[in-house]
């Protein structure tokens, strides 16, 4: 329902370096497992929406959004606050990467916001309230105009096929990247094989290839070998990056501390950090090479990490639509 039927062959899924209209948290409360460390990984939040709506449009998805205006409001600027926007809707837990929306856009500008099914990364945790974030988010900026200036776009039912927005990376060209430890993974999408679920991939997100990368899981990784936990594209190819010292958590288990989980805003890249400062420094000099017209922001992501995600995990973009 919602989809404008033109089915000419100029769609394609946006590079995470295009125009974006804006980003989306789902922020931490305390029915989910945050709830231990609320106030410490409010922090890391609180610094994450700064920095967003410093430079774009910020979507705050949580059953209480004032609690997180609370918590931005006395370090924001009034231009900061003008630019962020809730919305009240039930959360299982706050991952926006997997469970938001996956955007196409075409040459014409026209944009089409893809809803996959979100099953809590193989049916391992509780995921139908997040499941049902995006078409809450549809319905209600149908009646919200200042919701509208960011999902904008035609809602496309794909619940059939599960898919999360972290296992898969776009260069904007047609090519799509992600991994046969993630996207063979039991409770996917069983019983197709790899080349239908290629050909699955392609059909529904325009794709001209699927480039499928195997042995890619991090220890700690409970997503099964999230493409953005590893590999991640940039303008020219791909970006090789050093690994943090390994991290661990009080059971002495290995958490997945990995630079690739940066996300790309309009003028900037945040960039998660660990407390090592030569690694650290490192990480920030390549993916700045890789993106020199943009200032290139560290944001310590030590506590994101305990519940096994890093930065990019914790976003979803809106795009602008339009050709390269």
């Amino acid at each position: 329902m919602f989809m404008r039927m033109n089915n000419d062959s100029t769609w394609r899924m946006p590079a995470e370096w295009e125009p974006q209209r804006g980003v989306q948290l789902t922020w931490p409360h305390q029915e989910t497992d945050w709830a231990p460390m609320l106030d410490e990984v409010t922090e890391t939040y609180v610094q994450i929406a700064l920095e967003i709506s410093q430079r774009e449009r910020l979507l705050i998805v949580a059953p209480e959004p004032q609690l997180a205006i609370d918590a931005i409001r006395p370090r924001a600027s009034l231009q900061q606050m003008n630019n962020i926007t809730t919305l009240a809707c039930p959360t299982d837990d706050t991952w926006a990467r997997d469970h938001g929306f996956i955007t196409l856009t075409d040459d014409q500008g026209h944009l089409r916001l893809l809803d996959f099914c979100f099953n809590g990364w193989g049916r391992k945790f509780a995921a139908d309230k997040d499941n049902a974030i995006n078409r809450r988010l549809y319905e209600a900026s149908m009646t919200n105009p200042t919701l509208q200036e960011m999902v904008c776009g035609d809602y496309v039912d794909h619940l059939d096929f599960v898919l999360e927005g972290g296992s898969i990376e776009s260069d904007g060209q047609g090519t799509i990247y992600t991994t046969t430890c993630c996207l063979l993974a039991p409770n996917r999408n069983q019983p197709l094989s790899q080349d239908e679920i290629t050909e699955q991939l392609k059909q529904r997100l325009h794709a001209q290839q699927i480039v499928w990368l195997d042995d890619a899981q991090l220890p700690g990784d409970d997503t099964d070998g999230h493409i953005d936990t590893v590999a991640r594209a940039v303008p020219g190819g791909l970006l090789r990056l050093p690994l943090p010292e390994p991290i661990y958590d009080e059971d002495g288990e290995q958490l997945p501390a990995t630079y690739a989980n940066f996300l790309v805003i309009n003028g900037a890249v945040l960039c998660p950090t660990y407390g090592q400062p030569e690694a650290d420094a490192e990480a920030l000099r390549r993916i700045g090479e890789a993106f020199p017209d943009r200032e290139i922001v560290g944001i310590d992501c030590r506590n994101i990490i305990r519940q096994h995600g890093s930065l990019h995990c914790c976003t979803m973009q809106f795009f602008c639509g339009g050709s390269l």
